[in-house]
């Protein structure tokens, strides 16, 4: 119930955003009303959009593979039996052709979810540090974590999408209030990604966290989930996710683009960091909290 409002919430901050931006480009080009109205049938279209189809977007957009258990037998045995640890339906395999190691998990629910590898995931870890990455992702399933995830991608890129056309819009209209067209035009570009980076921190830091103590009682091995994020910190360092969004960090158990190194950049970091994570994995392991 409590994520079912937590959904309908987001949805209407995006739709109130959407109406108040599209307000705002309307005014820049001498429509105000009529650029409310096109934001408030866009919010509702994507809202639309991506509630039914936020497996296939996040599939789509980093050309990941679903991939049948011929083709990887051993990473569904995998999955099988971690999913019925978790007493969960067993989701899709997705798997990236990246050298970034990471993973994440999509859906707007359990008939609809996909678990999405990529390939230097795979090469980079032994079998009970990838069950621990798995079992991550399993949990956030299980805590009904994807639609929410998945709603909050498209909105931050939606958000992103709408500060491009404020900041460029200023400079093809005309009138006798170009200084307030451009202040307006200026105003959408730089709150504009802020909210979207604010509606990213509000539903990952926390739900990153629960997954990785929920991913631990699933695979009964804190310490090989631990072992794994050390990896992969250090993956995505030296590999970096290149056709990676800001939009969709949020979505993946470490942050594409490396984690903060200094203390303001943690404050906007849509992860906490992976030494936090861990030191909480290990607590779990010396009082075996996840038995």
């Amino acid at each position: 119930m409590l994520e079912n409002l937590k959904t309908m919430l987001l949805l209407t901050v995006l739709t109130v955003i959407m109406v108040l931006v599209g307000n705002i480009i309307g005014n820049i080009f001498g429509h105000m009303h009529i650029g409310a109205f096109v934001g408030l049938l866009i919010a509702l279209g994507m809202n639309f959009y991506s509630y039914y189809n936020s497996d296939k977007i996040a599939v789509r957009s980093y050309n990941a593979r679903i991939v049948s258990e011929q083709e990887s037998p051993n990473l569904h045995r995998i999955i099988s039996d971690l999913a019925n640890r978790a007493n969960i339906k067993k989701p899709r395999i997705a798997v990236i052709q990246s050298n970034d190691p990471n993973a994440f998990a999509t859906g707007r629910n359990q008939n609809n979810a996909v678990v999405a590898v990529t390939s230097g995931l795979l090469n980079l870890l032994d079998e009970d540090e990838l069950r621990g990455v798995l079992s991550h992702e399993l949990g956030h399933i299980k805590n009904s974590d994807i639609l929410i995830s998945s709603i909050v991608a498209g909105i931050a890129g939606a958000i992103t999408l709408i500060a491009s056309i404020g900041k460029y819009g200023v400079f093809f209209v005309g009138g006798d209030d170009d200084y307030g067209n451009i202040m307006a035009g200026l105003a959408v570009a730089i709150l504009a990604p802020i909210a979207a980076t604010l509606i990213q921190l509000c539903v990952s830091r926390n739900r990153e966290y629960k997954a990785d103590a929920t991913g631990a009682q699933i695979c009964g091995k804190p310490l090989a989930l631990a072992s794994a994020l050390r990896k992969i910190e250090f993956g995505t360092i030296q590999n970096p996710m290149r056709n990676a969004k800001p939009s969709d960090a949020h979505m993946f158990i470490m942050n594409p683009f490396g984690n903060a190194k200094s203390t303001i950049q943690n404050l906007f970091s849509t992860h906490p960091s992976t030494a936090d994570r861990i030191i909480r994995l290990e607590q779990m392991e010396r009082e075996k909290t996840y038995l």
